[in-house]
Protein backbone atom coordinates (compact mmCIF):
# COMPACT_ATOMS: atom_id res chain seq x y z
CA UNK A 1 0.00 0.00 0.00
CA UNK A 2 1.40 3.44 -0.86
CA UNK A 3 2.35 5.34 2.30
CA UNK A 4 1.08 8.71 1.03
CA UNK A 5 3.39 10.04 3.69
CA UNK A 6 4.31 13.50 4.97
CA UNK A 7 5.43 16.42 2.86
CA UNK A 8 9.17 16.25 3.54
CA UNK A 9 9.58 12.47 3.77
CA UNK A 10 10.70 10.95 0.46
CA UNK A 11 7.87 8.76 -0.86
CA UNK A 12 8.35 5.04 -0.34
CA UNK A 13 8.26 2.70 -3.30
CA UNK A 14 4.89 1.10 -3.95
CA UNK A 15 5.95 -2.52 -4.25
CA UNK A 16 2.49 -3.67 -5.37
CA UNK A 17 2.55 -1.27 -8.34
CA UNK A 18 6.06 -2.45 -9.22
CA UNK A 19 4.66 -6.00 -9.22
CA UNK A 20 1.83 -4.78 -11.46
CA UNK A 21 4.46 -3.40 -13.87
CA UNK A 22 6.06 -6.83 -14.17
CA UNK A 23 2.68 -8.52 -14.56
CA UNK A 24 1.68 -5.97 -17.21
CA UNK A 25 4.81 -6.78 -19.23
CA UNK A 26 3.97 -10.50 -19.14
CA UNK A 27 0.33 -9.89 -20.11
CA UNK A 28 1.30 -7.70 -23.07
CA UNK A 29 3.73 -10.39 -24.26
CA UNK A 30 0.96 -12.98 -24.04
CA UNK A 31 -1.52 -10.64 -25.78
CA UNK A 32 0.83 -10.05 -28.69
CA UNK A 33 1.50 -13.79 -28.93
CA UNK A 34 -2.22 -14.49 -29.13
CA UNK A 35 -2.27 -16.34 -25.80
CA UNK A 36 -4.62 -13.74 -24.25
CA UNK A 37 -7.55 -12.22 -26.10
CA UNK A 38 -8.10 -8.48 -26.38
CA UNK A 39 -11.39 -8.99 -24.52
CA UNK A 40 -9.61 -10.55 -21.56
CA UNK A 41 -6.94 -7.84 -21.53
CA UNK A 42 -9.51 -5.04 -21.13
CA UNK A 43 -10.65 -5.77 -17.54
CA UNK A 44 -7.04 -6.49 -16.55
CA UNK A 45 -5.85 -3.04 -17.62
CA UNK A 46 -8.99 -1.13 -16.56
CA UNK A 47 -8.64 -2.35 -12.96
CA UNK A 48 -5.19 -0.75 -13.13
CA UNK A 49 -6.57 2.59 -14.31
CA UNK A 50 -5.64 2.09 -17.96
CA UNK A 51 -8.28 2.92 -20.57
CA UNK A 52 -8.54 2.75 -24.34
CA UNK A 53 -8.39 5.81 -26.56
CA UNK A 54 -10.88 6.45 -29.34
CA UNK A 55 -9.56 5.23 -32.69
CA UNK A 56 -6.14 4.17 -31.32
CA UNK A 57 -6.18 0.51 -30.21
CA UNK A 58 -2.46 0.49 -29.34
CA UNK A 59 -2.56 3.64 -27.21
CA UNK A 60 -4.02 4.22 -23.77
CA UNK A 61 -4.92 6.73 -21.11
CA UNK A 62 -3.25 6.07 -17.74
CA UNK A 63 -5.07 7.43 -14.69
CA UNK A 64 -2.92 7.97 -11.59
CA UNK A 65 -4.65 7.98 -8.22
CA UNK A 66 -3.88 10.97 -6.00
CA UNK A 67 -5.82 10.55 -2.72
CA UNK A 68 -7.12 13.92 -1.61
CA UNK A 69 -5.11 15.49 -4.42
CA UNK A 70 -1.87 15.61 -2.38
CA UNK A 71 1.35 15.16 -4.39
CA UNK A 72 4.92 15.55 -3.24
CA UNK A 73 7.20 17.63 -5.45
CA UNK A 74 9.25 14.57 -6.44
CA UNK A 75 6.09 12.74 -7.50
CA UNK A 76 5.01 15.68 -9.67
CA UNK A 77 8.41 15.55 -11.36
CA UNK A 78 7.92 11.86 -12.17
CA UNK A 79 4.53 12.64 -13.71
CA UNK A 80 6.21 15.35 -15.80
CA UNK A 81 8.82 12.85 -16.96
CA UNK A 82 6.16 10.31 -17.98
CA UNK A 83 4.12 12.97 -19.80
CA UNK A 84 7.22 14.04 -21.71
CA UNK A 85 8.77 10.65 -22.49
CA UNK A 86 5.81 8.29 -22.79
CA UNK A 87 2.61 10.30 -23.28
CA UNK A 88 1.23 13.26 -25.21
CA UNK A 89 3.33 15.91 -23.45
CA UNK A 90 0.47 16.92 -21.15
CA UNK A 91 -0.53 15.88 -17.62
CA UNK A 92 -4.27 16.33 -17.21
CA UNK A 93 -5.81 17.03 -13.78
CA UNK A 94 -9.31 15.56 -13.41
CA UNK A 95 -12.36 16.51 -11.36
CA UNK A 96 -11.56 13.56 -9.06
CA UNK A 97 -8.10 15.01 -8.34
CA UNK A 98 -6.42 12.26 -10.36
CA UNK A 99 -3.77 12.92 -12.98
CA UNK A 100 -4.34 11.40 -16.43
CA UNK A 101 -1.66 10.76 -19.04
CA UNK A 102 -2.91 10.29 -22.59
CA UNK A 103 -1.55 8.54 -25.67
CA UNK A 104 0.70 6.09 -23.83
CA UNK A 105 1.67 3.28 -26.21
CA UNK A 106 0.87 -0.20 -25.01
CA UNK A 107 4.52 -1.24 -25.06
CA UNK A 108 5.35 1.64 -22.65
CA UNK A 109 2.78 0.67 -20.01
CA UNK A 110 5.14 -1.51 -17.93
CA UNK A 111 7.76 1.26 -17.79
CA UNK A 112 5.13 3.85 -16.84
CA UNK A 113 3.87 1.65 -13.99
CA UNK A 114 7.45 1.07 -12.89
CA UNK A 115 8.17 4.81 -12.72
CA UNK A 116 4.96 5.40 -10.78
CA UNK A 117 5.70 2.59 -8.34
CA UNK A 118 9.21 3.92 -7.69
CA UNK A 119 7.60 7.28 -6.83
CA UNK A 120 5.06 5.78 -4.41
CA UNK A 121 2.16 6.33 -6.81
CA UNK A 122 -0.37 3.85 -8.13
CA UNK A 123 -3.01 3.46 -10.83
CA UNK A 124 -4.63 0.51 -9.09
CA UNK A 125 -8.44 0.78 -8.98
CA UNK A 126 -8.41 4.16 -10.71
CA UNK A 127 -10.82 2.39 -13.05
CA UNK A 128 -13.22 -0.53 -12.89
CA UNK A 129 -16.04 -1.47 -10.53
CA UNK A 130 -14.24 -0.58 -7.35
CA UNK A 131 -13.60 2.30 -4.92
CA UNK A 132 -12.15 5.10 -7.03
CA UNK A 133 -9.90 7.93 -5.91
CA UNK A 134 -11.00 9.41 -2.57
CA UNK A 135 -11.36 13.18 -2.88
CA UNK A 136 -11.08 15.93 -0.28
CA UNK A 137 -11.13 19.71 -0.14
CA UNK A 138 -7.99 21.14 -1.76
CA UNK A 139 -7.38 23.33 1.32
CA UNK A 140 -7.47 20.41 3.76
CA UNK A 141 -4.99 20.92 6.56
CA UNK A 142 -4.54 24.61 5.74
CA UNK A 143 -8.05 26.16 5.59
CA UNK A 144 -8.73 28.74 8.32
CA UNK A 145 -12.33 27.49 8.56
CA UNK A 146 -11.52 23.79 8.74
CA UNK A 147 -12.73 21.87 11.79
CA UNK A 148 -10.89 18.63 10.97
CA UNK A 149 -8.20 17.68 8.47
CA UNK A 150 -10.30 16.06 5.73
CA UNK A 151 -7.22 15.08 3.73
CA UNK A 152 -5.85 12.92 6.52
CA UNK A 153 -9.12 11.02 6.81
CA UNK A 154 -9.51 10.76 3.05
CA UNK A 155 -6.07 9.18 2.73
CA UNK A 156 -6.85 6.77 5.56
CA UNK A 157 -10.03 5.67 3.75
CA UNK A 158 -8.11 5.32 0.49
CA UNK A 159 -5.52 3.14 2.16
CA UNK A 160 -8.21 0.98 3.76
CA UNK A 161 -9.87 0.13 0.46
CA UNK A 162 -6.85 -0.01 -1.86
CA UNK A 163 -6.45 -3.61 -3.12
CA UNK A 164 -8.99 -4.67 -0.51
CA UNK A 165 -10.57 -7.98 -1.69
CA UNK A 166 -13.99 -6.59 -0.77
CA UNK A 167 -13.94 -3.97 -3.55
CA UNK A 168 -12.45 -5.86 -6.49
CA UNK A 169 -15.79 -6.66 -8.15
CA UNK A 170 -18.48 -4.27 -7.02
CA UNK A 171 -21.67 -3.86 -9.09
CA UNK A 172 -20.34 -0.49 -10.29
CA UNK A 173 -17.77 2.17 -9.44
CA UNK A 174 -17.93 3.72 -5.96
CA UNK A 175 -16.91 7.28 -5.08
CA UNK A 176 -16.06 8.76 -1.68
CA UNK A 177 -15.38 12.36 -0.60
CA UNK A 178 -14.41 13.95 2.72
CA UNK A 179 -14.93 17.60 3.72
CA UNK A 180 -13.31 19.26 6.72
CA UNK A 181 -15.96 21.88 7.53
CA UNK A 182 -19.71 22.51 6.99
CA UNK A 183 -19.04 24.41 3.75
CA UNK A 184 -18.31 20.97 2.24
CA UNK A 185 -16.00 21.95 -0.60
CA UNK A 186 -15.63 18.25 -1.52
CA UNK A 187 -19.36 18.11 -2.42
CA UNK A 188 -20.44 15.15 -0.28
CA UNK A 189 -23.94 15.09 -1.79
CA UNK A 190 -22.81 13.92 -5.24
CA UNK A 191 -20.88 10.90 -3.95
CA UNK A 192 -21.74 7.35 -3.01
CA UNK A 193 -20.39 8.18 0.44
CA UNK A 194 -19.73 11.72 1.60
CA UNK A 195 -18.31 12.55 5.04
CA UNK A 196 -18.56 16.12 6.35
CA UNK A 197 -16.63 16.98 9.50
CA UNK A 198 -18.88 17.60 12.51
CA UNK A 199 -16.87 17.63 15.74
CA UNK A 200 -18.89 17.97 18.93
CA UNK A 201 -18.38 18.45 22.65
CA UNK A 202 -19.79 16.13 25.29
CA UNK A 203 -19.02 15.29 28.90
CA UNK A 204 -15.74 13.74 27.81
CA UNK A 205 -14.62 16.89 25.96
CA UNK A 206 -14.18 17.48 22.23
CA UNK A 207 -14.82 14.49 19.95
CA UNK A 208 -14.08 14.21 16.27
CA UNK A 209 -16.88 12.99 14.04
CA UNK A 210 -18.73 13.30 10.73
CA UNK A 211 -22.13 13.67 9.15
CA UNK A 212 -22.36 10.79 6.66
CA UNK A 213 -24.29 11.01 3.37
CA UNK A 214 -24.91 8.08 1.01
CA UNK A 215 -26.30 7.42 -2.44
CA UNK A 216 -25.38 10.57 -4.35
CA UNK A 217 -24.18 10.66 -7.94
CA UNK A 218 -24.37 12.53 -11.22
CA UNK A 219 -24.43 10.99 -14.71
CA UNK A 220 -27.56 10.84 -16.85
CA UNK A 221 -29.77 10.38 -13.74
CA UNK A 222 -28.36 12.72 -11.06
CA UNK A 223 -29.41 12.18 -7.46
CA UNK A 224 -28.43 13.97 -4.26
CA UNK A 225 -27.19 11.83 -1.39
CA UNK A 226 -29.35 11.26 1.68
CA UNK A 227 -28.23 11.72 5.27
CA UNK A 228 -27.27 8.36 6.73
CA UNK A 229 -26.40 9.59 10.18
CA UNK A 230 -26.33 13.01 11.81
CA UNK A 231 -23.16 12.21 13.73
CA UNK A 232 -20.70 9.35 13.33
CA UNK A 233 -17.70 9.27 15.69
CA UNK A 234 -14.38 9.32 13.86
CA UNK A 235 -13.47 5.91 15.30
CA UNK A 236 -16.42 4.42 13.38
CA UNK A 237 -15.59 6.07 10.05
CA UNK A 238 -13.86 3.10 8.41
CA UNK A 239 -16.46 0.65 9.71
CA UNK A 240 -19.26 2.85 8.39
CA UNK A 241 -17.64 3.16 4.96
CA UNK A 242 -17.09 -0.58 4.77
CA UNK A 243 -20.67 -1.26 5.86
CA UNK A 244 -22.00 0.90 3.02
CA UNK A 245 -19.74 -0.87 0.52
CA UNK A 246 -20.87 -4.30 1.75
CA UNK A 247 -24.55 -3.38 1.45
CA UNK A 248 -23.94 -2.05 -2.05
CA UNK A 249 -22.02 -5.19 -3.01
CA UNK A 250 -25.03 -7.33 -2.04
CA UNK A 251 -27.85 -5.14 -3.33
CA UNK A 252 -26.43 -3.33 -6.37
CA UNK A 253 -27.88 -4.35 -9.73
CA UNK A 254 -25.30 -6.52 -11.53
CA UNK A 255 -27.53 -7.11 -14.56
CA UNK A 256 -28.22 -3.54 -15.68
CA UNK A 257 -25.07 -1.45 -15.79
CA UNK A 258 -27.06 1.78 -16.23
CA UNK A 259 -28.89 1.10 -12.94
CA UNK A 260 -26.01 -0.31 -10.90
CA UNK A 261 -24.87 2.65 -8.79
CA UNK A 262 -25.68 2.96 -5.10
CA UNK A 263 -28.09 5.81 -5.81
CA UNK A 264 -30.42 3.33 -7.51
CA UNK A 265 -30.32 1.06 -4.44
CA UNK A 266 -31.45 4.04 -2.34
CA UNK A 267 -34.13 4.87 -4.90
CA UNK A 268 -35.39 1.28 -4.98
CA UNK A 269 -35.36 0.47 -1.26
CA UNK A 270 -35.90 3.89 0.20
CA UNK A 271 -33.79 5.95 2.56
CA UNK A 272 -34.95 4.24 5.78
CA UNK A 273 -34.35 0.70 4.52
CA UNK A 274 -30.84 1.54 3.37
CA UNK A 275 -30.08 3.22 6.69
CA UNK A 276 -31.27 0.18 8.66
CA UNK A 277 -29.21 -2.22 6.55
CA UNK A 278 -26.04 -0.13 6.73
CA UNK A 279 -26.22 0.40 10.50
CA UNK A 280 -26.96 -3.30 11.07
CA UNK A 281 -23.96 -4.18 8.91
CA UNK A 282 -21.79 -1.79 10.89
CA UNK A 283 -22.86 -3.34 14.20
CA UNK A 284 -21.85 -6.74 12.86
CA UNK A 285 -18.52 -5.43 11.59
CA UNK A 286 -17.65 -3.79 14.90
CA UNK A 287 -18.50 -7.02 16.71
CA UNK A 288 -16.58 -9.28 14.34
CA UNK A 289 -13.72 -6.92 13.44
CA UNK A 290 -13.02 -4.79 16.52
CA UNK A 291 -9.82 -3.48 14.88
CA UNK A 292 -12.08 -1.34 12.67
CA UNK A 293 -13.21 0.64 15.72
CA UNK A 294 -10.47 3.23 15.78
CA UNK A 295 -9.86 6.78 14.73
CA UNK A 296 -7.88 6.27 11.51
CA UNK A 297 -5.97 9.48 12.05
CA UNK A 298 -4.32 10.92 15.14
CA UNK A 299 -3.50 14.65 14.81
CA UNK A 300 0.26 15.27 14.72
CA UNK A 301 1.91 17.99 16.74
CA UNK A 302 1.61 21.38 15.06
CA UNK A 303 4.65 21.92 12.78
CA UNK A 304 7.01 24.80 13.31
CA UNK A 305 6.09 27.73 11.09
CA UNK A 306 9.49 29.01 10.06
CA UNK A 307 10.85 29.45 6.55
CA UNK A 308 11.04 26.11 4.70
CA UNK A 309 14.41 24.47 5.23
CA UNK A 310 15.12 24.38 1.49
CA UNK A 311 13.67 27.81 0.82
CA UNK A 312 15.84 30.62 -0.59
CA UNK A 313 15.67 34.05 0.94
CA UNK A 314 13.34 36.31 -1.04
CA UNK A 315 12.83 39.89 0.10
CA UNK A 316 9.21 41.03 0.33
CA UNK A 317 9.17 43.56 -2.49
CA UNK A 318 5.61 44.00 -3.69
CA UNK A 319 5.65 44.62 -7.47
CA UNK A 320 3.91 47.78 -8.65
CA UNK A 321 2.41 45.84 -11.56
CA UNK A 322 -1.44 45.81 -11.21
CA UNK A 323 -1.38 42.22 -12.46
CA UNK A 324 0.40 41.21 -9.26
CA UNK A 325 -2.24 42.89 -7.11
CA UNK A 326 -5.02 41.16 -9.03
CA UNK A 327 -3.29 37.77 -8.72
CA UNK A 328 -2.64 38.34 -5.01
CA UNK A 329 -6.31 39.19 -4.41
CA UNK A 330 -7.76 36.19 -6.27
CA UNK A 331 -5.20 33.38 -6.14
CA UNK A 332 -3.52 33.70 -2.72
CA UNK A 333 -5.24 32.40 0.42
CA UNK A 334 -4.07 32.67 4.05
CA UNK A 335 -3.42 29.36 5.77
CA UNK A 336 -4.16 27.92 9.15
CA UNK A 337 -2.44 27.87 11.58
CA UNK A 338 -1.60 31.55 11.49
CA UNK A 339 2.04 32.37 10.87
CA UNK A 340 2.30 34.15 7.55
CA UNK A 341 1.91 31.05 5.38
CA UNK A 342 -0.21 31.09 2.24
CA UNK A 343 -1.71 28.77 -0.35
CA UNK A 344 -1.35 29.76 -4.00
CA UNK A 345 -3.88 28.56 -6.58
CA UNK A 346 -3.01 27.84 -10.22
CA UNK A 347 -5.66 27.31 -12.89
CA UNK A 348 -4.30 25.53 -15.99
CA UNK A 349 -6.88 25.68 -18.81
CA UNK A 350 -9.06 22.55 -18.65
CA UNK A 351 -6.57 20.95 -16.27
CA UNK A 352 -3.68 20.62 -18.74
CA UNK A 353 -0.09 21.08 -17.55
CA UNK A 354 2.99 20.73 -19.73
CA UNK A 355 6.00 18.90 -18.31
CA UNK A 356 7.83 22.23 -17.96
CA UNK A 357 4.91 23.74 -16.05
CA UNK A 358 4.61 20.73 -13.78
CA UNK A 359 8.33 20.80 -13.02
CA UNK A 360 8.08 24.53 -12.32
CA UNK A 361 5.30 23.93 -9.80
CA UNK A 362 7.33 21.15 -8.19
CA UNK A 363 10.35 23.46 -7.90
CA UNK A 364 8.28 26.23 -6.33
CA UNK A 365 6.73 23.75 -3.89
CA UNK A 366 10.16 22.50 -2.85
CA UNK A 367 12.01 25.83 -2.71
CA UNK A 368 9.31 28.21 -1.52
CA UNK A 369 6.53 26.08 -0.02
CA UNK A 370 6.18 22.99 2.11
CA UNK A 371 7.06 20.54 -0.63
CA UNK A 372 3.55 19.62 -1.75
CA UNK A 373 1.13 20.32 -4.59
CA UNK A 374 -2.60 19.69 -4.26
CA UNK A 375 -4.78 18.92 -7.27
CA UNK A 376 -8.32 20.30 -7.04
CA UNK A 377 -11.77 19.15 -8.14
CA UNK A 378 -11.81 22.17 -10.44
CA UNK A 379 -8.77 20.78 -12.30
CA UNK A 380 -6.34 23.22 -10.74
CA UNK A 381 -3.31 22.96 -8.49
CA UNK A 382 -2.66 24.60 -5.11
CA UNK A 383 0.82 25.18 -3.69
CA UNK A 384 0.84 25.26 0.11
CA UNK A 385 3.08 26.66 2.82
CA UNK A 386 4.48 29.75 1.05
CA UNK A 387 5.73 32.44 3.45
CA UNK A 388 4.68 36.03 2.77
CA UNK A 389 8.04 37.14 1.47
CA UNK A 390 8.12 34.43 -1.20
CA UNK A 391 4.92 35.55 -2.92
CA UNK A 392 6.41 38.17 -5.29
CA UNK A 393 9.07 35.73 -6.51
CA UNK A 394 6.47 32.96 -6.87
CA UNK A 395 4.26 35.26 -8.95
CA UNK A 396 7.18 36.15 -11.19
CA UNK A 397 8.02 32.49 -11.87
CA UNK A 398 4.38 31.55 -12.43
CA UNK A 399 3.95 34.48 -14.82
CA UNK A 400 6.94 33.37 -16.88
CA UNK A 401 5.31 29.96 -17.38
CA UNK A 402 1.73 31.07 -18.08
CA UNK A 403 0.45 30.00 -14.66
CA UNK A 404 -0.42 33.31 -13.01
CA UNK A 405 -3.82 34.05 -14.54
CA UNK A 406 -6.05 35.56 -11.83
CA UNK A 407 -9.23 33.87 -10.67
CA UNK A 408 -7.71 30.38 -10.66
CA UNK A 409 -10.46 28.94 -8.46
CA UNK A 410 -13.31 30.79 -10.13
CA UNK A 411 -15.16 31.40 -13.35
CA UNK A 412 -12.08 32.11 -15.47
CA UNK A 413 -10.84 28.54 -15.07
CA UNK A 414 -13.45 26.50 -16.92
CA UNK A 415 -13.59 22.78 -16.13
CA UNK A 416 -13.72 20.35 -19.04
CA UNK A 417 -13.33 16.59 -19.39
CA UNK A 418 -11.07 15.27 -22.22
CA UNK A 419 -14.07 14.79 -24.53
CA UNK A 420 -14.13 13.14 -27.93
CA UNK A 421 -10.43 13.77 -28.57
CA UNK A 422 -9.72 10.62 -26.55
CA UNK A 423 -12.86 9.33 -24.79
CA UNK A 424 -14.88 6.56 -26.44
CA UNK A 425 -18.13 7.79 -24.85
CA UNK A 426 -17.89 11.51 -25.59
CA UNK A 427 -20.06 13.19 -28.20
CA UNK A 428 -18.40 16.60 -28.32
CA UNK A 429 -14.97 18.18 -27.93
CA UNK A 430 -15.62 19.40 -24.40
CA UNK A 431 -11.94 19.96 -23.69
CA UNK A 432 -11.65 22.34 -26.63
CA UNK A 433 -14.72 24.27 -25.47
CA UNK A 434 -13.35 24.59 -21.92
CA UNK A 435 -10.05 25.94 -23.24
CA UNK A 436 -11.85 28.40 -25.54
CA UNK A 437 -14.10 29.66 -22.75
CA UNK A 438 -11.14 30.04 -20.39
CA UNK A 439 -9.32 32.11 -23.00
CA UNK A 440 -12.32 34.35 -23.62
CA UNK A 441 -13.01 34.98 -19.96
CA UNK A 442 -9.38 35.72 -19.17
CA UNK A 443 -9.42 38.31 -21.92
CA UNK A 444 -12.44 39.92 -20.22
CA UNK A 445 -11.40 40.69 -16.63
CA UNK A 446 -14.21 43.26 -16.49
CA UNK A 447 -16.59 40.31 -16.73
CA UNK A 448 -14.71 37.38 -15.18
CA UNK A 449 -13.54 39.25 -12.08
CA UNK A 450 -16.74 41.24 -11.52
CA UNK A 451 -18.49 40.82 -8.13
CA UNK A 452 -21.10 38.11 -8.42
CA UNK A 453 -19.36 36.48 -11.39
CA UNK A 454 -15.84 35.86 -10.13
CA UNK A 455 -16.73 32.80 -8.01
CA UNK A 456 -19.14 31.16 -10.46
CA UNK A 457 -18.38 27.72 -11.83
CA UNK A 458 -18.56 26.78 -15.51
CA UNK A 459 -18.21 23.06 -16.23
CA UNK A 460 -18.31 21.15 -19.50
CA UNK A 461 -18.77 17.43 -20.17
CA UNK A 462 -18.53 15.69 -23.52
CA UNK A 463 -21.57 13.50 -22.81
CA UNK A 464 -24.32 13.15 -20.16
CA UNK A 465 -22.05 11.13 -17.82
CA UNK A 466 -20.94 14.32 -16.05
CA UNK A 467 -17.20 13.76 -15.73
CA UNK A 468 -17.06 17.56 -15.87
CA UNK A 469 -19.67 17.90 -13.06
CA UNK A 470 -21.97 19.96 -15.29
CA UNK A 471 -25.05 19.28 -13.13
CA UNK A 472 -23.65 21.21 -10.15
CA UNK A 473 -22.21 24.16 -12.07
CA UNK A 474 -23.62 27.66 -12.26
CA UNK A 475 -23.34 27.17 -16.02
CA UNK A 476 -23.13 23.53 -17.07
CA UNK A 477 -22.92 22.13 -20.57
CA UNK A 478 -22.89 18.55 -21.77
CA UNK A 479 -22.48 17.12 -25.22
CA UNK A 480 -25.47 15.89 -27.22
CA UNK A 481 -26.19 15.12 -30.84
CA UNK A 482 -29.02 17.05 -32.46
CA UNK A 483 -30.39 17.16 -35.98
CA UNK A 484 -30.65 20.30 -38.06
CA UNK A 485 -31.55 20.38 -41.74
CA UNK A 486 -31.46 16.59 -41.89
CA UNK A 487 -27.95 16.15 -40.49
CA UNK A 488 -26.44 15.47 -37.09
CA UNK A 489 -24.95 18.50 -35.37
CA UNK A 490 -22.64 18.36 -32.32
CA UNK A 491 -24.35 20.42 -29.66
CA UNK A 492 -24.49 21.21 -25.96
CA UNK A 493 -27.40 21.05 -23.57
CA UNK A 494 -27.12 24.07 -21.27
CA UNK A 495 -27.99 23.88 -17.56
CA UNK A 496 -28.07 26.90 -15.24
CA UNK A 497 -27.92 27.41 -11.49
CA UNK A 498 -26.45 24.11 -10.26
CA UNK A 499 -24.68 23.97 -6.91
CA UNK A 500 -23.29 21.50 -4.37
CA UNK A 501 -22.10 22.06 -0.82
CA UNK A 502 -23.16 21.91 2.84
CA UNK A 503 -24.25 18.31 2.33
CA UNK A 504 -26.76 19.27 -0.35
CA UNK A 505 -26.92 19.46 -4.13
CA UNK A 506 -29.15 21.50 -6.42
CA UNK A 507 -29.00 20.42 -10.03
CA UNK A 508 -28.91 22.90 -12.89
CA UNK A 509 -32.10 23.99 -14.61
CA UNK A 510 -32.23 22.97 -18.31
CA UNK A 511 -32.23 26.04 -20.53
CA UNK A 512 -31.76 25.03 -24.16
CA UNK A 513 -29.40 23.26 -26.52
CA UNK A 514 -27.03 25.13 -28.77
CA UNK A 515 -24.75 24.08 -31.64
CA UNK A 516 -21.23 23.51 -30.33
CA UNK A 517 -19.78 26.34 -32.42
CA UNK A 518 -22.05 28.96 -30.77
CA UNK A 519 -21.63 27.73 -27.18
CA UNK A 520 -18.81 30.18 -26.26
CA UNK A 521 -20.85 33.20 -27.38
CA UNK A 522 -23.88 31.99 -25.44
CA UNK A 523 -21.98 31.49 -22.18
CA UNK A 524 -20.35 34.93 -22.32
CA UNK A 525 -23.70 36.55 -23.09
CA UNK A 526 -25.37 34.74 -20.16
CA UNK A 527 -22.81 36.18 -17.75
CA UNK A 528 -23.31 39.65 -19.21
CA UNK A 529 -27.09 39.33 -18.84
CA UNK A 530 -26.72 38.29 -15.22
CA UNK A 531 -24.71 41.42 -14.42
CA UNK A 532 -27.21 43.58 -16.30
CA UNK A 533 -30.33 42.07 -14.72
CA UNK A 534 -29.38 40.98 -11.19
CA UNK A 535 -31.23 42.71 -8.39
CA UNK A 536 -29.13 43.98 -5.48
CA UNK A 537 -26.88 41.11 -4.33
CA UNK A 538 -28.91 38.44 -6.13
CA UNK A 539 -26.95 35.23 -6.69
CA UNK A 540 -26.68 33.62 -10.10
CA UNK A 541 -28.92 30.72 -9.08
CA UNK A 542 -31.52 33.10 -7.60
CA UNK A 543 -31.46 35.09 -10.87
CA UNK A 544 -31.98 31.92 -12.89
CA UNK A 545 -34.90 30.77 -10.73
CA UNK A 546 -36.49 34.24 -10.77
CA UNK A 547 -36.37 34.44 -14.56
CA UNK A 548 -37.76 30.92 -14.82
CA UNK A 549 -40.66 31.82 -12.54
CA UNK A 550 -41.34 35.06 -14.38
CA UNK A 551 -41.31 33.21 -17.69
CA UNK A 552 -43.76 30.59 -16.38
CA UNK A 553 -46.25 33.23 -15.19
CA UNK A 554 -46.17 35.25 -18.40
CA UNK A 555 -49.43 35.25 -20.43
CA UNK A 556 -49.37 32.41 -22.91
CA UNK A 557 -46.83 30.36 -20.96
CA UNK A 558 -47.75 26.68 -20.59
Amino acid sequence: MPPWSGNRTPPARDEATLADARLMARQITRLEAGQVSGEDFVPFRVMRGIYGIRGAPDHHMVRVKVPGGRLQASQAEVLARIAEDHASGVAHVTTRQDVQLHWVHRRDLPRVLELLGEAGLTTREAGGNTVRNVTACHLSGTCPHEEMDALAYGRAIAGHFLRNPLVQNLPRKFKIAVSGCPEDCAMAAIHDVGAVAAPRRDDGGARRGFRIYVGGGLGSAPRAAVLLEEWTPAEWLLATGEAVVRVFDRLGDREKRHAARLKFVVQRLGEEQVRERVLAERRALLRLSPDLERDPWVPPAAPAQGVPAAGPEHPLTEPADPAYGCWRATNVLPQRPAGGRHSVAVGPPAGDLTPTQLRTLARLAREMGDGTLVTTQSQGVVLTGLPERHLPAAWQVLSEHGLAAPGALGVSTVVGCPGSATCNLAITQSHRLAVELTSRLRSRPDLALAPGVRHLRIRVSGCPNSCGHHHVADVGLYGVSRHRDGRAVPAYQVLLGGWAGQGRAEFGVPLMWVPARTAPDLVVRLLELYLEQRQDEESFRAWVLRLREESATRPGAE
